[in-house]
């Protein structure tokens, strides 16, 4: 099969002049059926992916754009075209590096968040429901990897990221599909952006909870809210750093000061732990939900995901038996069990929303790690606030060419200010983390890279005997719409049930 490309407007060799609403459209030329020319509408897998992933240059003649590559093929995927031997990354990692920033990735505040997602789980259901969604979790983040590998072969580019395998994936896919790409890279776009900014509000909430601790014991009682509003300021000069270079020094000081208060911490909760008899082994099941919530909130790291894989030194090792996926995320689920039970057995049902709230109020020790970890995640805020405002900023940024670095500050001061008005409305960590991870978590782990699977592999390999490829991939998918409609509603009414009081 030979492949040609015209531009749209191109009538009998004239080329027209190309407007904003014109896009090239690829044509398909089959030998094996004389005369036989078909349109493919989904245009942009060549010109946006196989151009500028392969560095070749677009020419354009008297308006005309012809990208100077070979069309997609879904033979490529067995043969004259591995994505890692094209890949040219400056710093690559190797695979302990890798290691360790999934570890960094997963391993966030939502650790501390474990004991109280235990508390509305019980003790056994909790060890048990932790390891299932952690499985699920980690099989999500397999068959998307799988399949961006399988989507880079097909397309004969190197690498794409989170966004990309969603839209490319509908655009290589059954002709019925193309149309639903742009919606779904939409939709990676927008909940990676409110998950991230919803990140950016438990971090305020959880600086100023802690630090209201300290000051209330030493200094002088003021509501939390207040703090928030003080924090302010401090969040804005920090978030005004443009450059992901000059925060990499921030990030290294917070790890070292969340390493020590981990260490503390666990010192405190081994001590003296109670009988498991003085807990519930399972709650009742109207809690679930919000354990649901805060279990994926911690568990899920699968905006880091791709970025890993893409830099990677040798990204076969990443997925497979064993491989760097399976052994961290085992590493990663057998932790945050830990932590939730003997949290949750140490503080039973006054557990808080961050199992530091619950160390001695009244030791220096215990609350010096409320201070570090205050000041660990305060500086973390930063990191987490990059990626969503890149992804407005990119989205936004053609509207404002007159002035475009002084509107870029004006919407980091703006973001950063509705962050901390949201953390400043609902300032009760459970409820909060439960809806961002209900609500982002369950559609970007558990949903879209089911839909990305059965997408990518419905018409090679097929969908299995017996369907089981469909089954499977739906049977998720039910999984993750009911944790998203069961947390998002339990955890609103319980903000609503705050925001009164």
């Amino acid at each position: 099969m030979s492949h040609h490309f015209a531009a749209a407007g191109d009538v009998a060799g004239v080329p027209l002049k190309s407007t904003g609403s014109m896009r090239p459209i690829i044509t398909e030329l089959d030998n094996n059926k004389k005369g036989s020319i078909r349109t493919d509408v989904a245009d942009l897998v060549m010109v946006k992916y196989k151009c500028s992933s392969n560095g070749v240059p677009i020419t354009q003649t008297n308006g005309s754009t012809l990208p100077l590559v070979s069309s997609t093929s879904k033979d490529a995927e067995f043969g004259g075209y591995n994505p890692f031997d094209h890949r040219t990354v400056q710093y690559p990692t190797t695979d302990m590096e890798t290691f360790i920033h999934l570890l960094k990735g997963s391993l966030g505040s939502g650790i501390l968040a474990m004991p109280l997602a235990f508390m509305n789980a019980g003790l056994v259901f909790g060890l048990v429901a932790t390891a299932i969604i952690g499985f699920v979790c980690t099989y999500c983040v397999h068959i998307l990897v799988k399949s961006s590998h399988k989507l880079c072969r097909r397309m004969q580019v190197p690498a794409l990221g989170f966004a990309d395998v969603a839209e490319v994936a509908f655009l290589a896919g059954p002709p019925a599909f193309h149309k639903f790409s742009g919606l779904f890279r939409g939709l990676v776009n927008t909940f990676l952006t409110i998950d991230l900014l919803g990140c950016c509000c438990v971090y305020i909430v959880f600086v100023a909870k802690n630090i209201k601790q300290v000051m209330d014991e030493y200094v002088l009682e003021l509501n939390v809210r207040w703090y928030m509003l003080m924090m302010l300021p401090l969040v804005i000069l920090m978030n005004l750093i443009r450059n992901l270079k000059y925060l990499a020094p921030f990030s290294m000081i917070a790890n070292f000061l969340v390493g020590i208060c981990m260490t503390i911490t666990f010192w405190y909760v081994f001590q003296d732990v109670p009988s498991t008899k003085t807990v519930p082994y399972i709650t009742d099941w109207h809690k679930w939900p919000l354990f649901f919530g805060t279990a994926i909130f911690a568990l899920e790291g699968i905006g880091v995901v791709m970025p890993l894989e893409n830099n990677m030194k040798t990204p076969q090792h990443f997925i497979g038996c064993p491989s760097v996926l399976n052994i961290g995320m085992s590493i990663v689920v057998l932790l945050y069990s830990t932590v939730g039970l003997f949290g949750f057995l140490k503080y039973g049902d006054k557990t808080e929303g961050s199992i530091t709230l619950n160390l001695p109020k009244d030791q220096l020790l215990a609350q010096s790690v409320k201070v570090m970890i205050a000041v660990a995640i305060f500086l973390t805020y930063s990191l987490q606030f990059y990626v969503p405002f890149e992804i407005i900023w990119k989205g936004t940024k053609h509207r404002f060419t007159s002035h475009p670095i002084v509107f870029e500050y004006l919407l980091r001061v703006f973001l950063v200010v509705c962050t901390v008005l949201v953390a400043i409305a609902c300032p009760n960590l459970g409820p909060v983390i439960s809806l961002v991870g209900a609500l982002c978590l369950s559609f970007l782990g558990l949903i879209l890279p089911s839909c990305i699977d059965l997408v990518t592999c419905w018409e090679e390999p097929g969908l299995g005997r017996g369907y089981w490829r469909l089954w499977k991939n739906l049977a998720i998918i039910m999984f993750g719409i009911l944790g998203l409609v069961t947390g998002v509603y339990s955890s609103v009414l319980d903000i609503i049930v705050q925001f009164n009081q």
